[in-house]
């Protein structure tokens, strides 16, 4: 068992833990936010350390120094690989800058200790890979944002409804699956219920509802937390793709190319600034999903590192949107705002994330965008002329509601607009990696590339060890059929009986 110098994850998910503890204990806002901002930061360093200890092992998985967690629950529970080493840093960096750029307006209405129980939750998960354990974790990840919706006094039908049906499908296809041989009709049915599930948590149409439905109800900072590390996708990876057949992986990237271009499509029209970034986030993911499934090496590098840089981008997005609400409430987009003159900042900002989403040249989403459309081209090329589309109408919708937010007439207020300082070092931690990620690309698309090949290869040996298994049974029970078989010479009386009759 190769293991990292320090036993960075379990210091990192212990130390969330006593956080949200002892946050939950503080009556003050001011003092929760700044000590959950001290236990975030130190999850994001220990993070961070994780993912380059484990790049100078340079191998393809490895566990903690002394793994605690491994002599109790089994050696797949606690572990970083080469596909989930910078999804930590990117989730603890999502929840440190959320807590970070909460301005004081929503300090009352943001609960800082369900963040880092929330943090502790997405980090086991990502760093998780038994299935069932896996299943738990993603179940468990539902429950904050509900009892957010029913602390809140909001509706919380829609939400309920659908995670229980996504835990349903997420159980009985792991238990269909574990029980039965492959191609089994039963077997396939498990395999089906998985994909179901993965596309319901995914937001696929025409199950999206949920996902509108919790940026409706929900606060924003909440929402954002649980759409934007995009744990379907990372379903798909650890439950779907390493056992599913070719004709799952095609229903799936079919389905979540229809969502992207019907979720870019509806970003266009939208009368409202939440409403506008769920479809811009839906869009997105969908093609995160489109990559995924190609499972090529090309189509599969692009995916992961669009994975990185739509969870970069969409959360300086989204964190912008966020920042102007606190300022001016809702945003319609029926009118025009003119904010450029109070906050040049967060428009400069609003602009650089949303282009970045959708692959703009010298971001960190332009390398990853060209190899997800060349994979897409030289396994389907109808698919890849349809991701090109989706990016434009991103494009027309990002620019349409910079103009709505920030030009068309002038903001008169006596309220001091300009951004505070968590928000600046925020803006500029973001714009940093979205622009230094698009100029210096290559260790990144190095490393994608590399836990692709390692990913397909994985998935490879999985389908030829059942299929021996299967070509195994197959000719056991051919000779169990065989033996039950009269032998020639049993078979020469009856013969001769019939020719002397």
């Amino acid at each position: 068992m190769i293991e990292l110098h320090l036993p960075w994850l379990e210091l990192t998910l212990v130390s969330l833990v006593i956080g949200s503890v002892w946050v939950n204990r503080l009556r003050e806002p001011n003092k929760a936010m700044r000590l959950a901002l001290i236990f975030s930061g130190f999850a994001l360093l220990c993070t961070v350390g994780a993912w380059q200890d484990f790049g100078i092992l340079e191998q393809f998985e490895a566990h903690d120094l002394g793994d605690f967690v491994a002599d109790f629950a089994g050696n797949d529970i606690i572990v970083i690989d080469e596909f989930s080493a910078p999804l930590l840093p990117l989730a603890a960096l999502l929840y440190f800058l959320t807590i970070l750029s909460t301005s004081l307006t929503k300090l009352e209405r943001f609960s800082f200790s369900r963040a880092l129980a929330g943090e502790a939750i997405l980090l086991t998960t990502l760093s998780c890979q038994h299935p069932w354990a896996v299943i738990a974790l993603l179940a468990a990840g539902t429950l904050l944002p509900g009892w957010e919706l029913i602390q809140r006094g909001r509706p919380i039908r829609v939400y309920a409804l659908h995670m229980g049906v996504y835990i349903a499908l997420l159980v009985a296809g792991q238990w269909l699956v574990d029980r039965n041989a492959i191609e089994d009709p039963t077997w396939i049915a498990g395999v089906s219920l998985l994909m179901a599930a993965v596309l319901l948590r995914s937001g696929v149409v025409p199950v999206h509802i949920w996902i509108t439905d919790l940026f409706e109800n929900a606060s924003f900072g909440t929402a954002i937390l649980t759409v934007t590390p995009m744990v379907g996708a990372y379903a798909a990876m650890r439950l779907v793709l390493p056992i599913a057949p070719q004709w799952a992986l095609q229903s799936i990237a079919i389905l979540s190319l229809v969502t992207a271009i019907y979720a870019a499509g509806m970003s266009l029209v939208q009368r409202e600034a939440r409403r506008f970034f769920c479809y811009m986030f839906l869009s997105n993911a969908s093609l995160v999903l489109v990559g995924l499934e190609i499972a090529t090496p090309i189509g599969l590098t692009g995916a992961l590192c669009v994975w990185l840089s739509v969870g970069l981008s969409l959360l300086g997005f989204g964190l912008t949107l966020r920042c102007l609400e606190a300022r001016t409430g809702r945003l319609s987009l029926q009118e025009f705002h003119g904010l450029y003159e109070h906050t040049p900042m967060l428009a400069v900002f609003f602009l650089l994330t949303g282009l970045a989403s959708i692959g703009f040249p010298g971001t960190i989403g332009f390398i990853g965008a060209e190899l997800l459309v060349d994979g897409a081209v030289q396994a389907y090329p109808l698919i890849g002329g349809a991701v090109v589309i989706v990016a434009a109408l991103n494009g027309l919708a990002v620019l349409q509601v910079y103009f709505r937010i920030f030009t068309g007439t002038r903001h008169v207020t006596s309220i001091n607009l300009r951004s505070q300082l968590p928000e600046k070092i925020a803006v500029l931690s973001l714009s940093l990696l979205i622009i230094g990620g698009g100029l210096y690309p290559q260790p990144g698309v190095k490393s994608r590339y590399h836990a692709a090949e390692e990913l397909i290869g994985m998935r490879g040996e999985v389908l030829e060890e059942w299929h021996d298994d299967t070509e195994e049974e197959i000719v056991d029970d051919e000779h169990d059929a065989h033996s039950a078989l009269p032998s020639r010479h049993e078979a020469i009386p009856v013969a001769s009986v019939t020719a002397n009759d």
